[in-house]
């Protein structure tokens, strides 16, 4: 069914390669798109000069997959001149209007509240979720690759956590000739993995990190990997921790026992901004039009 969108408009404002798709995309559904902070251009695009000329009558806000800091500065990889988000600029939406994010960090979540208006985290959508986990899976292979002195065939790998980026993950590595073990604490989740053909783990067996492994990649965004595992674990190890910051491995204990353990969040945006993008193109455009039927 062919949405209708026509007549709508909103403001992307922030961002990187993903939202100039996304905006791309919905001018050609007939969005009006006011763009602040990225290099846009086209029918239906209007390039303002600024954050609160793109607030100006519209139906709704889309801010970049990574949304704003604690300090409320929007994400864009694009100015050098930093962008805030402030009531004074929501304040410019009509109540109800939907605020389209990735992630939501506290203070964003609670401003969105104050000022009445609906918080839609889009990386918590399992459409979303589960074609992210694509790239995402890539990247932190490809970043395994580019760190260890063996390849991925043949490996030892240990996937933490299996929800919608680990089994993607565990399944790539499978594919490549990894020796692959899934570590998870829930019950159904580990039967899953065994059904894959994946070796399986829990949490609470802390034996098994003392066992032999060269790569573990984290998807959990907890701290799993806290100091006392992290001293049982063979030397040489590398840790890819993917989970959203600040992660869930105690960096600071991997640096001082000698553990390379990389932080690797939002890999979709570095490794395959275009795919990424298209991903937003796809899912946005329909939770937009289901939203503002709700206004």
């Amino acid at each position: 069914m062919q949405l209708t969108l026509s007549g709508v408009k909103v403001a992307i404002m922030g961002g990187d390669a993903r939202e100039v798709i996304l905006a791309q995309h919905l001018a050609e559904l007939d969005v009006l798109v006011k763009a602040a902070g990225l290099p846009v251009n086209g029918k239906n695009i209007i390039r303002c000069k600024d954050m609160a000329e793109a607030m100006d009558n519209v139906d709704s806000l889309i801010l970049p997959v990574p949304g704003v800091n604690e300090e409320m500065k929007l994400f864009s990889a694009y100015v050098e001149t930093s962008m805030y988000l402030t009531e004074e600029l929501l304040a410019k939406l009509p109540q109800g209007s939907p605020v389209f994010v990735g992630v939501g960090k506290s203070p964003l979540k609670k401003l969105i509240e104050k000022m009445g208006l609906r918080l839609i985290e889009v990386m918590e959508i399992n459409e979303v979720a589960i074609l992210n986990s694509i790239p995402s899976a890539e990247g932190a292979v490809q970043l395994a690759m580019d760190n260890m002195p063996i390849t991925i065939h043949g490996s030892r790998a240990w996937v933490m956590g299996f929800g919608r980026t680990g089994i993607t993950l565990a399944r790539v590595l499978q594919a490549l000739g990894a020796k692959t073990t899934v570590v998870a604490r829930n019950v159904s989740q580990l039967a899953r993995a065994e059904e894959m053909g994946l070796e399986t783990a829990r949490y609470s067996q802390s034996d098994i990190f003392s066992e032999e492994v060269d790569v573990i990649f984290n998807t959990v965004p907890a701290l799993v990997l806290n100091e006392t595992i992290l001293r049982c674990l063979p030397t040489g190890v590398l840790i890819i921790d993917i989970a959203s910051a600040p992660g869930g491995t105690d960096f600071n204990a991997a640096k001082k026992l000698g553990i390379q353990a990389e932080l690797a969040p939002g890999l979709p945006g570095k490794v395959a901004p275009i795919t990424a993008g298209r991903i937003l193109a796809k899912v946005v455009p329909r939770l937009l039009a289901d939203e503002l039927t709700l206004r």
